[in-house]
């Protein structure tokens, strides 16, 4: 089931917030910052993770905080492993490939909810009408609660 909401998904009640980086981003804008600066400990493994690993774009990284928080990061974006470059803008190849790979992680994990924002549409700078079909596509049919945060409230808990 997709549902889409307004409000701040930072206080979603949802088993994972679902965004989309690029690998080896730097987490300095949007719902990414706000991430890093909520749970450092996960900015500081994905960093390690993508040093360590290279991960290409479509992947994803989850990151099980010790309080339960689960976040995942799709690698929807170009990366940017070169110093002083900074991340690409996100392709609707990426997406597709990302959100396949979402649907397995959510099986694979038991995630009864997920929230995801208006994956790649900000900093990414694709189109959400290029986007949402994507997200039904890969899981409206999953048995699982999904909240999309389709405008930003600031501390604002959505009606999930």
């Amino acid at each position: 089931m997709i549902k889409n909401v307004e409000g701040d998904i930072l206080f979603t009640k949802a088993d994972a917030i679902v965004h989309g980086v690029a690998p080896n981003d730097d987490f300095k804008q949007g719902l990414a910052l706000s991430l890093r600066e909520r749970w450092p400990a996960m900015y500081k493994d994905f960093r390690h993770y993508c040093k360590t690993k290279h991960p290409k774009e479509g992947e994803l990284w989850t990151w099980q905080g010790a309080e339960g928080a689960a976040i995942v990061n799709l690698l929807t974006q170009e990366g940017a492993y070169d110093p002083g470059t900074k991340p690409g803008k996100a392709t609707i190849e990426n997406v597709n490939h990302a959100l396949k790979n979402l649907r397995s992680e959510i099986e694979e994990r038991g995630f009864k909810s997920i929230a995801l924002t208006k994956i790649s549409t900000g900093v990414g700078g694709l189109d959400w009408e290029d986007v949402e079909p994507l997200i039904v596509k890969h899981l409206q049919d999953l048995k699982v609660e999904v909240f999309v945060y389709t405008t930003f409230h600031a501390g604002e808990k959505a009606e999930e």
